[in-house]
């Protein structure tokens, strides 16, 4: 079996794989490490959890060893679609470069850019950075990409989702053409094979699994989810999910939860923590502060229910994660594939159960077509409290067939529909016994007569 010390990287790198407590590198970063050590361009496909972000931190930080940063001119570019992701990154670098002199600036948006500035203006040998943010710092005239020797994209096929594809290309004609690229995405769709054929070099090629698929070692299920009545759909299906939560048990010692809007995000977490379960949302809109610390509490087991946007479900090293469950069948079928990939990471066995409604059906399918897979179906869990819709009563027949009743002529009259004389006289003693229907018991007597009878009053 291949090991660390078989890949060329440098001592002290392989000093701090040590000290991480890591001993085998996966098939990522085994097929990578050796050509991005040569200097070649490397294309690497493969789903998330498979140690991609090491691939390409450890032979960076092997090559920028040697060298200088000169100021506002980083010698290295990694880019990634999110702010969490960035920051993940970043502290990888961290981890792997503790025994080697290296500078990094982490750009991502809130925080402040005078601070960026600063490190910006010291010279870095590894910018981490958004591709926003980045731009943002170069039309302010505050860096220069003409230094950069290496280029990561990080998550292509997640940029590409989140419309990032202009901005990289713009990137990459700001960068050198004879840079290093090093390029990962857990799948392959036209428009990345499109950068990657215009901006790579005979990349050597890394696909460790087969294109867009879950790790084998998840459990995966779905529970169909049908409202009784549609008014009630939304507070049906927030009891559904707390009671397949319920279900599991003691073998959820925490999950992550996803939903397809921001807004609901926030209203599954309030339902949650409302009925006692330990809950906080994350999506984009939150300050990067809070995002932090959510996270942070969430890895440290001080939160046990992360209800997420997409914007958790790429890259986030979240090792020990039990549960998935999706509140929404994602409406891109490759976003199933990340978000189950939270869970059952580096060999450890993960659950994924998944709530669909009629409407989401061929959502279903089309992530069943990505996996190439039936996803089992489960039962409704018992303790959900899901009301079945009511049955319209049947039409009791009559015990004896009578002839249709002409009904009385009760125009201008207020009273019961066959009151008679006896009525008409209750009500010249000025008040009746019935009740009048629609009008509330304090109608006048005078207002309940006929005219002929208003006449002899």
């Amino acid at each position: 079996m291949t090991s660390f010390t078989d890949l060329g990287l440098a001592p002290k790198v392989l000093r701090a794989v040590s000290d991480a407590g890591y001993t085998t590198p996966t098939p990522i970063q085994v097929g990578a490490i050796p050509p991005a050590l040569e200097g070649r361009d490397v294309l690497g496909i493969a789903q998330t959890g498979t140690g991609k972000t090491a691939g390409f931190v450890l032979p960076m930080i092997t090559m920028l060893a040697r060298g200088r940063a000169r100021a506002r001119m980083p010698r290295s570019l990694v880019l990634c679609p999110t702010r969490e992701l960035a920051a993940q990154v970043a502290e990888n670098f961290d981890t792997y470069s503790q025994h080697v002199k290296l500078t990094k600036a982490l750009l991502i948006g809130g925080v402040s850019f005078k601070d960026q500035d600063i490190l910006i203006d010291k010279g870095v040998d590894v910018l981490i950075a958004t591709p926003g943010r980045l731009l943002d710092h170069f039309e302010r005239g505050k860096l220069l990409l003409t230094g950069v020797q290496i280029m990561v994209v990080d998550e292509a096929d997640r940029m590409l989702d989140m419309g990032f594809i202009p901005d990289i290309e713009r990137i990459f004609s700001l960068t050198p053409f004879t840079r290093q690229t090093l390029f990962f995405s857990a799948t392959m769709a036209p428009e990345i094979e499109r950068i990657t054929n215009l901006f790579l070099s005979n990349p050597a090629k890394i696909e460790v699994a087969r294109q867009a698929t879950a790790s084998e070692t998840i459990e995966q299920a779905v529970v169909m989810f049908r409202a009784s009545r549609r008014e009630r759909g939304a507070t049906e299906k927030r009891a559904m999910l707390r009671a397949v939560i319920d279900g599991e048990g003691e073998a959820c010692t925490n999950a992550i939860v996803f939903c397809n809007r921001k807004t609901d995000v926030d209203i599954v977490a309030k339902s949650l923590k409302k009925h006692g379960f330990d809950a906080e949302p994350i999506h984009g809109d939150l300050e990067q502060s809070q995002r932090t610390r959510t996270l942070d509490a969430f890895r440290a087991g001080a939160i046990k229910y992360l209800i997420a946007s997409d914007v958790a479900a790429r890259g986030l090293d979240i090792p020990n994660v039990s549960h998935i469950f999706n509140f929404d069948v994602p409406g891109h079928a490759e976003d199933y594939v990340h978000r189950i990939g939270r869970t059952g990471r580096a060999g450890r066995e993960g659950k994924a159960v998944m709530i669909c409604e009629k409407r989401d059906e061929k959502a279903l399918d089309a992530v069943e077509k990505l996996i190439a897979k039936t996803i089992p179906r489960v039962d409704t869990p018992a303790s959900a409290s899901v009301t079945p819709a009511p049955k319209s009563p049947a039409p009791e027949a009559p015990a004896e067939a009578e002839p249709p009743r002409k009904p009385a002529n009760t125009r201008g009259r207020r009273g019961s529909e066959d009151s008679g004389d006896s009525g008409r006289k209750e009500r010249r003693g000025g008040k009746s016994n019935e009740k009048v229907v629609g009008m509330g018991g304090h109608l006048p007597s005078f207002i309940a007569m006929s005219f002929d009878e208003r006449k002899t009053v």
